[in-house]
């Protein structure tokens, strides 16, 4: 008996001491933390039950059979973040370079499994090599293996992907499949191929970093959330972004106790639009001051910065805000906000988060850039997106909503629950100028004549009551009432039951 517990030590002691002191010392060296001390800072302190410590890889070829470490390069189990259960694995770069074998693969698997039958959310702290060459096609098999889990628990559990090291190759695929993407300046990147083939194939000269770092991520590429600043500030940024989570589909989002009153009012709201309709402000603002406490988490602040898109509390839970910035192209729909926006609808649908959208739209970004990079198309993603949802929906139009956009944008039209206009809203198929120039095409040459004109088509279309007078607005309310009127109507449909015709899946205009 003491024989198999001094064994049982020393194979734990193993486990724990990865690749060895030389490689935990490089990865330190390089400002990252082990894939144990990461799951530490995660997990709340002493929850952490690990599974499959012992398990090893079954490769014999080029020298494998004499090579191997107990956990094979990947620590995972489940654990709780703020007391809330969570399935988790960490890559261990100093073990194989955490390089994917088929056993690694299959550790994985055994936590999503488990994820989904018990309803829970997955994170993933990816730190890997890619696939382990020695094991050749059944190292693409485990990736395979995982990504279908990753498409099975799509919808069902919310996934996470920490991008906290290299992640090349095929190992994209499962991250891009994962719900949101966070990742570490200057130590993590991704990319399908790395800079020498890039160099081979094209003859483009480029760093890892600017050919798939988290600031190229994150600004020019859209594929990840968020870049932030080290190790430590991306774990802990990750559990707060946790705490705004539901555990699955079958869950409602968490309600976390607030003092911020509902009916608190918001004066200086009332001033936030500026007298002139073509000067900008900024929407975050409002944002920050009809939330909980002013806590907003937004999502992929430094792409498409024409919609905002993210994560806040009213009344204690959890919403999903969306809103155009008529600081970025005048708050114009493009490509890439539509399908920023789109996909961040689509996620809070999935997991029962009401959506509060805030409107300043003038209409679809023109140009020939646009229509041949397929506006019509990407438009209809968020268009798609936002009629399919089920979720609660409340709208605010504060100021322009011209044209399809304003259709788009979560309109009474597309089952939005309840929609609300500020004074200052206009809502009309384009601004009065152009419109005036449309139809009285024939008095262009009368400066005086289109100027009355411009102030008859304004007086009739630029405020909200034409709209109102057709119900597609419910009431147009005072600014400084906003956080009080949002609350009561996502009170008043908390317990809101609507269901779309039963289909094995729709077809969103990809």
């Amino acid at each position: 008996m003491q024989d198999i517990i001094k064994r049982l030590e020393d194979m734990r002691a193993g486990a724990r001491g990865g690749g060895g002191a030389r490689r935990i010392e490089a990865q330190h060296a390089k400002g990252k933390l082990t894939a144990r001390e990461r799951l530490d800072l995660l997990l709340d302190e002493g929850s952490f039950e690990e599974w499959d410590m012992f398990v090893e890889h079954r490769s014999t070829d080029f020298g494998m059979a004499e090579t191997k470490v107990p956990g094979d390069g990947v620590v995972t189990g489940y654990g709780t973040i703020n007391g809330r259960l969570v399935f988790v694995f960490s890559q261990d770069f100093t073990v194989f370079g955490g390089s994917l074998s088929e056993a690694h693969a299959e550790k994985i698997c055994k936590v999503m499994d488990q994820a989904m039958k018990v309803g829970a959310p997955v994170i993933g702290l990816n730190d890997s090599g890619g696939a382990r060459i020695q094991e050749g096609v059944a190292s693409l098999g485990g990736y395979a293996e995982v990504f279908q889990r990753n498409v099975l628990a799509s919808g069902v559990v919310p996934q996470i992907s920490m991008i906290m090291g290299p992640c090349a190759g095929g190992a994209v695929y499962s991250p891009a499949m994962t719900d949101f993407i966070f990742m570490v300046k200057d130590s993590s990147y991704m990319f399908v191929t790395g800079p020498d083939v890039v160099k081979t194939v094209t003859h483009e000269t480029v760093t890892a970093e600017d050919l798939g770092g988290a600031v190229t991520h994150t600004s020019k590429s859209g594929v990840a959330d968020l870049a932030l600043e080290n190790d430590v500030e991306a774990i802990l940024q990750l559990r707060r972004f946790f705490d705004f989570l539901p555990a699955s589909n079958r869950e409602k989002p968490p309600v976390r106790p607030t003092a911020d009153v509902a009916d608190r009012p918001e004066m200086s709201l009332d001033t936030l639009i500026p007298a002139n309709p073509n000067k900008p402000y900024d929407i975050k603002e409002l944002i920050t001051k009809v939330v909980d406490e002013g806590d907003f988490f937004e999502l992929q602040p430094d792409y498409a910065g024409n919609i905002v898109i993210g994560f806040a509390r009213m009344m204690g839970a959890t919403v999903g805000i969306v809103a155009n910035q008529p600081m970025v192209l005048a708050g114009c729909l493009d490509i890439e906000s539509a399908k920023k926006a789109a996909r961040f609808v689509r996620f809070c649908d999935c997991f029962n988060i009401p959506i509060v959208t805030f409107v300043d739209v003038p209409g679809f970004l023109p140009g020939t850039s646009q229509e041949y990079g397929g506006i019509i198309k990407h438009g209809a993603k968020l268009l798609y997106a936002y009629a399919e949802a089920t979720v609660p929906k409340v709208t605010l139009i504060t100021r322009k909503a011209y044209g399809g956009a304003y259709d788009v944008m979560s309109s009474k039209h597309l089952r939005g629950d309840v929609n609300y206009a500020w004074p200052t809203a206009e809502i009309a198929v384009m601004g009065p100028k152009g419109a005036v120039e449309i139809i009285f095409r024939g008095d262009l040459g009368d400066a005086e004549k289109i100027e009355a004109r411009t102030e008859e088509y304004r007086q009739k279309f630029a405020n909200p009551f034409v709209a109102g007078a057709r119900g597609y607005i419910d009431d147009v309310i005072m600014p400084h009432n906003t956080r009080r009127r949002l609350c009561r109507a996502l009170a008043m449909l908390r317990d809101k039951e609507l269901a779309n015709p039963w289909k094995k899946h729709d077809n969103i205009p990809l």
